[in-house]
């Protein structure tokens, strides 16, 4: 039983959309950012939402 990835990605994208100027292209100050604005009990989960943030601002960054 995992997380499925348009679980991730949807709500990664909706907290971009909210908090963007909560996020940076940095991993370990995105996992702290998820931390505060989601209520997420999972540490996997929350690793892979602030994983998938930093990859998508990395990305437009380019």
């Amino acid at each position: 039983m995992g997380i499925k990835p348009s679980y991730i990605k949807n709500l990664g994208e909706e907290l971009i959309v909210k908090h963007r100027d909560r996020f940076s292209g940095d991993f370990e100050e995105n996992k702290h950012a998820v931390a505060e604005v989601a209520v997420i009990d999972s540490k996997t989960v929350r690793n892979r939402v602030a994983g998938y943030i930093s990859r998508k601002i990395n990305t437009r960054k380019r």
